[in-house]
């Protein structure tokens, strides 16, 4: 409540209680991070939607969602996001799967377990750059892989230059972010509650039963949340892809952030934005199909 202070000189005061006061102090220590928000990322979104519904910078005349279509036709716009699609819907999921499995692993008694867990989290310690120098060599036409093929009578593949290229980019990435993503599995393991993993015991369940009813359903959130950093992974895998093939690669590693860095260096703002519009929706739509799915399997555990 407030109360009033007695007029004095003609003014009228307000005094505050304490709870307003908590609320207005709380609201002064919000106002810095809330004017950087809407500094630096509302108002740049709102400025490329803007730029999306407008023929140019200079006329700036409202033409819909024209610009939409055009970049939707687009042959270049079509093949980068299929690219990135089909990359991401495979190194997705083995990430998500092969890091449970790790995980699962670490979790077991096995000899040399923490220099096997130093191994995995060795790729977060090395630069970009020393990584893809690294792949390259291994993968270059008269590289270690080749050789190694040569040896049981293979012959070479110019992997980067082929339709195997892909298969050299899903390698990195699962290389790169396999070991992250085993230590937030393994941080969740270790929280599954123990009288759970007893009553199964009691029920003679085995270790599938025990891994797959149990610590799974518990692993929900956890699952989702290495789902959604594993896809953002998967977007930002354009760094090590222009490094190792620049511009524009073979058929197979042109991705997305290809077409707008190429978009970009045009200065093309229409067709960058509309393209950056759209790729929004698809992975709000994705990530929101994950938050379906985990509220479907794991509802029954949150309650």
């Amino acid at each position: 409540m407030l109360s009033r202070i007695p007029i004095k000189n003609g003014v009228k005061k307000v005094k505050l209680n304490s709870l307003q006061k908590r609320k207005l102090i709380s609201w002064l220590f919000l106002l810095p991070s809330f004017l950087g928000v809407m500094l630096f990322f509302v108002a740049p979104f709102g400025v490329v939607i803007y730029y999306s519904l407008i023929n140019n910078p200079i006329q700036k005349e409202f033409v819909g969602f024209a610009n939409y279509v055009n970049v939707w036709k687009n042959a270049a716009f079509q093949q980068a996001s299929h690219n990135t699609l089909v990359f991401s819907f495979l190194a997705v999921p083995l990430a998500v799967v092969l890091s449970l499995f790790l995980a699962a692993v670490m979790e077991s008694r096995i000899p040399f377990k923490s220099y096997f867990r130093t191994f995995f989290l060795s790729p977060l310690m090395v630069p970009t750059a020393s990584v893809v120098l690294i792949w390259q060599v291994m993968f270059h036409y008269n590289g270690i892989v080749n050789n190694f093929m040569m040896f049981f009578g293979k012959d070479k593949i110019d992997w980067l230059k082929s339709d195997k290229a892909a298969v050299v980019i899903i390698a990195l990435f699962l290389w790169k972010n396999l070991g992250y993503n085993m230590i937030l599995f393994m941080a969740a393991l270790a929280s599954v509650p123990k009288d759970l993993l007893e009553v199964a015991a009691l029920e003679s369940a085995n270790k599938w039963q025990v891994f797959w009813i149990v610590k799974v359903r518990y692993l929900s959130s956890t699952i989702l949340f290495v789902a959604i950093m594993s896809l953002i992974s998967s977007f930002k895998v354009f760094r090590e892809v222009y490094l190792m093939s620049g511009d524009y690669p073979y058929s197979t590693l042109y991705i997305l952030q290809h077409f707008m860095n190429n978009t970009f260096a045009s200065l093309d703002y229409q067709k960058l934005s509309s393209a950056a519009i759209i790729m929004f929706i698809v992975v709000t739509i994705l990530v929101y199909a994950m938050y379906a799915v985990e509220n479907f399997f794991g509802k029954d555990v949150e309650g």
